[in-house]
């Protein structure tokens, strides 16, 4: 995944297999505990969460709400809502994104959905990596705890 050009390839034994486009963070990426920045390196998918919701679903605390994004009131002009489905990023780079004020999954770093995908390919996030809501259901699908994610400007 690049920060710098907005998007991430997700690869099959080597082998490119589809490029998204994404959003990461408003701020300048950074590993450190609240920060709010997207934090670089190599980590792992810790959790999938999701599996059969619909796109759009909202997530509070990741636990679906039962309410489509366009069910909030000023959805469109609201933050970023967690919603369709939720990849958790764990760091396995120690003192880099893993352990201490550096900890990526202690800091809810997620690949998910969002109510803006208008606005995706601009900064936008508080840290997290935001894709399309049909785009990360697809990925969703593709990937496993344990698959690797890297981060890179």
């Amino acid at each position: 995944m690049s920060i710098g050009t907005a998007t991430l390839q997700f690869y099959r034994h080597s082998a490119l297999v589809k490029s998204y486009g994404i959003s990461t963070s408003r701020r300048p990426p950074s590993n450190v505990k609240n920060s709010l920045g997207t934090p670089r390196g190599l980590h792992e998918i810790a959790e999938r969460i999701g599996a059969g919701q619909p796109p759009g679903m909202v997530f509070k605390s990741r636990v679906p709400t039962g309410r489509h994004f366009n069910e909030f009131p000023d959805a469109a002009s609201a933050d970023n809502l967690i919603t369709s489905r939720i990849l958790w990023l764990r760091g396995l780079e120690p003192d880099v994104n893993r352990g201490g004020e550096v900890d990526s999954y202690e800091r809810y770093i997620y690949l998910h959905g969002t109510n803006h995908e208008a606005r995706l390919g601009e900064p936008l996030s508080a840290g997290c990596v935001l894709l399309r809501n049909l785009d990360i259901v697809e990925l969703y699908d593709e990937v496993r705890a344990g698959d690797q994610v890297l981060i890179a400007d």
